[in-house]
């Protein structure tokens, strides 16, 4: 049987691995930096909101601009924020991830999506290269990109739009894989894919389909 779409992708944090996974670890991290996680959270709310107001934006400038807006929250330089948001977060939580198990079934499922003559993409808002190493899926994608680098946040349509043109399907073909109702869910369906939710309570009244283990997702893809 053919399968129903010619490409999957899918979100990295929270929906390749458990977030619980990955917060266990950052604590420490927490202790010591909160007030840098919270400004940094807020900026990137802040982000969202001009978004929406702007829907048609894009930020080139975008690692530079959520500094400005963390650092001020902190009253500190943008230049000294930037350097710690790169070196304490993006670069200095990566080590953790060669620790952390993926949700069962997972690297099965990319497997055989791949043998089946699918195309895989993976989209995060977050960096994810060295991610994908350290949890041994390197290799396995036709794209991998990171909104920022885009200059847009999901659920902004734009980075939903340059992984359909990498990975050389209509929207319409492809199937994007999150456990967020408001980002992943909300910007693949505004982009014209379609959405499947991975949440402990299945019926999402937006995705195409909700899932909590990944054999379920197999069988609706390929069955």
């Amino acid at each position: 049987m053919k399968p129903k779409f010619s490409a999957v992708a899918f979100d990295l944090d929270g929906t390749l691995y458990p977030n619980r996974r990955l917060y266990a670890k950052l604590l420490p991290f927490g202790a010591r930096n909160w007030r840098l996680l919270i400004a940094f959270s807020k900026a990137r709310e802040i982000i969202r909101q001009e978004q929406e107001k702007s829907p048609t934006s894009v930020r080139p400038d975008f690692y530079d601009h959520q500094a400005r807006l963390t650092a001020e929250m902190l009253n500190a330089p943008s230049d000294a924020i930037k350097q710690k948001i790169e070196t304490l977060m993006y670069r200095g939580w990566e080590p953790l991830f060669s620790n952390i198990k993926l949700f069962p079934h997972v690297r099965e499922l990319l497997t055989e999506l791949r043998a089946a003559g699918l195309k895989l993409g993976l989209l995060s808002d977050f960096p994810p290269r060295a991610k994908l190493e350290n949890l041994g899926l390197a290799g396995l994608w036709d794209t991998v990109l990171c909104s920022e680098e885009i200059g847009a946040l999901k659920p902004s349509v734009h980075p939903f739009n340059v992984m359909a043109d990498d990975l050389g399907c209509p929207p319409g073909e492809i199937l994007y894989v999150g456990n967020s109702r408001r980002y992943d869910v909300a910007g693949a369906l505004q982009s014209g894919m379609k959405a499947a939710l991975l949440a402990r309570r299945t019926g999402s009244p937006r995705a195409d389909f909700t899932f909590s283990d990944y054999r379920q997702l197999r069988s609706f893809v390929l069955k």
